[in-house]
């Protein structure tokens, strides 16, 4: 089963709405609509079994009406394909009991975004969090690196990604975007050496942009095959995590650039659907 372990999704009513204010903010344009209807017909298209969403808390007051949604989510998670993972916000007061609650509701995991949430991944809000998700045997999947959308600011560095590992030991600990978007020559200097594990979302090829003149030429391109590669090596494939970031990229497309790379078929195969069986399912 192919599995893309990073996507957005917002309910109906509202995903129109929040999809414009993104798109606007970042200047790129969406694939989809953000619904979780469009991104199943994504799915479908694609070819991929299973799609996770990862919502985020954007202020402490969302934490649980996000967490209540994600497990209605997960509800028809067998018939859909769709699965969410859990939220945390570092100015939550209750993280400590909603962290449990989250564990005892079945979800998975955890996405934290330092860039929305305004917090250094290594500030002690956020270290607190994450240690007690890791007791918790949670899953945590950070964005990590730049925000196209909140340019020169800086809450989640390789460098600061090590300092959590070092404060924290071995969990299972996701860097979005090849572990640090627009910092990737980093990313190995710092992190290769952890055991933490990398998802492709976001990070090859170029960018959609808006019509609007904000984004240079030379600014669209990310990563290449080759470096792609070549990154994905200094981890060793079994420590990455196929991912798109939907609706921000097209989930064929970005199937197609990962089935492109100078990789084995063993690795490839590692990417897509292997490494996330491992840590999704062993987790009931």
């Amino acid at each position: 089963m192919i599995t893309d372990i990073h996507t957005h999704t917002f309910p109906d009513k509202i995903a129109g709405r929040a999809l414009e204010e993104l798109s606007q903010k970042a200047h790129i344009r969406p694939f989809l609509d953000a619904t979780n209807s469009a991104l199943r017909r994504s799915m479908k298209e694609a070819g991929i079994g299973r799609s996770i969403v990862l919502p985020v808390a954007t202020a402490a007051r969302q934490v649980e009406k996000l967490n209540n949604a994600a497990v209605a989510v997960n509800e028809r998670a067998s018939e859909t394909g769709v699965f969410s993972f859990g939220c945390i916000h570092p100015d939550y007061e209750g993280y400590h009991e909603e962290l449990s609650r989250i564990a005892a509701l079945g979800l998975k995991g955890i996405k934290i975004h330092p860039v929305y949430q305004g917090t250094d991944i290594d500030d002690i809000r956020f270290l607190r969090i994450i240690d007690r998700a890791a007791q918790l045997g949670l899953i945590v999947i950070t964005h990590a690196g730049l925000d196209v959308g909140y340019p020169g600011a800086v809450n989640c560095s390789p460098r600061m990604c090590r300092h959590v590992v070092d404060e924290i030991g071995d969990f299972p600990f996701i860097l979005a975007h090849m572990g640090g978007w627009n910092n990737w020559d980093e990313v190995p200097y710092y992190l290769a050496d952890t055991g933490v594990y990398l998802d492709t979302a976001f990070s090859g090829g170029r960018m959609n942009p808006l019509p609007d003149g904000y984004w240079k030429e030379e600014e669209l391109d990310m990563m290449d095959r080759e470096g792609f590669a070549a990154l994905i090596r200094s981890f060793g494939a079994e420590r990455i995590l196929f991912g798109t970031d939907s609706p921000w990229s097209d989930q064929k497309e970005c199937l197609q650039f990962i089935r492109s790379l100078p990789l084995t078929e063993d690795e490839i195969e590692l990417i897509l659907e292997k490494n996330a069986g491992r840590l999704l399912d062993a987790r009931v």
